[in-house]
């Protein structure tokens, strides 16, 4: 792998140019949040488990470690892209004279950055995708897993997955909502609403309290909260009808699938995968970064909805040249820490 010290460099300065928050100069000298700063950026841990890596500016800049720059607690981080670094070292300089208590706490260090993340937990997906595949399914490919995964929560798996050969006058456009769930704040095509179920129960007390109140919106109800969202998705356009590409009806084969999957062959297994991804491409992909995040890529940006400045953020991402252009940032010690 090559040291890209230059190039890493020229993000760095590109990144802290585009900032319009003078703060986050001197917190975020070394450019972290180029990568950390988008909600939804997971890394898949478990099945069912996954840990939140998005780091919110403004929460974190308001936090009591908002003016320590990052790499005085993760002490271990020195490239980009960092997989499995995790630990943090408190009394570098900072916790100095507090050495052992704070490595008896050490265990509840998880909690910093607890109001700083947000990603989506989950999604009414009734595709046959969703019935084998995790929220955020992948994890081989440790340079990018955690940047693919955020995506989850903006486009369907078919945009990238999807064999186009078998596909006829592709469109992309905006799925109906689906409910969703949020960790954190909730971020992206989000709508919010609010139910009224039964009235609350009240005793003599708050029932006189309402009576002596200026509020005559008459009986008080519990509120539900829930949020939909939209996501991109690829559709069929023949003779001016447009069709959802989005395979729903394999699910109960694919719950079939799973209760004997381990009891299957090699060669019977593979056969029924295959069947399953007859439109789409295993372990692979149809349209890579560039495809969708250029001038000349398949999504309308301006079709779908975005304005001028979003557009060209979306189309030249200063991220996309870590995952298209090199192996490995080694970020250089310019400031002495």
């Amino acid at each position: 792998m090559k040291r890209h010290v230059l190039s890493a460099l020229l993000i760095i300065i590109a990144y802290s140019g585009l900032s319009i928050h003078g703060e986050s100069l001197a917190t975020d000298r070394l450019g972290c949040l180029t990568c950390h700063q988008y909600p939804g950026l997971v890394k898949l841990e478990k099945p069912d488990t996954f840990k939140v890596l998005h780091i919110d500016e403004e929460k974190h800049l308001a936090s009591k470690h908002g003016k320590v720059d990052c790499r005085q607690c993760h002490v271990e981080i020195n490239q980009i892209p960092h997989t499995d670094m995790t630990n943090v070292e408190c009394t570098t300089s900072c916790h100095a004279e507090d050495r052992e208590k704070i490595t008896a706490m050490r265990s509840d260090l998880s909690a910093y950055h607890k109001e700083e993340r947000f990603a989506i937990t989950g999604i009414d997906d009734k595709s046959s995708c969703n019935e084998c595949h995790p929220l955020y399914p992948h994890s081989k490919n440790i340079k990018v897993r955690a940047l693919v995964n955020m995506h989850s929560g903006f486009l369907l798996c078919e945009v990238c997955h999807l064999k186009k050969e078998n596909q006829a006058n592709l469109s992309y456009d905006w799925k109906k909502p689906e409910k969703v769930f949020f960790t954190g704040e909730p971020y992206g095509t989000h709508e919010m609403q609010e139910t009224k179920s039964s009235p609350k129960k009240k005793g003599v007390i708050s029932r006189m309290l309402k009576i002596f109140s200026s509020d005559e919106s008459g009986s008080e109800a519990d509120t539900k909260t829930t949020y939909t969202i939209s996501r991109i998705a690829p559709f069929s356009v023949v003779a001016g009808k447009k069709t959802l590409i989005m395979n729903t009806h394999d699910n109960q084969k694919a719950i079939e699938f799973k209760t004997r999957e381990k009891s299957l062959s090699p060669e019977k297994r593979e056969k029924e995968l295959n069947a399953f991804h007859k439109n789409i491409a295993r372990k692979e992909v149809s349209t890579a970064c560039n495809g969708c995040h250029s001038a000349n890529g398949i999504l309308d940006f301006k079709k779908l909805g975005f304005d001028s400045r979003k557009i060209k953020d979306l189309q030249y991402l200063n991220i996309k040249s870590l995952v298209t252009k090199y192996d490995v940032f080694y970020l250089p010690n310019l400031f002495g820490q």
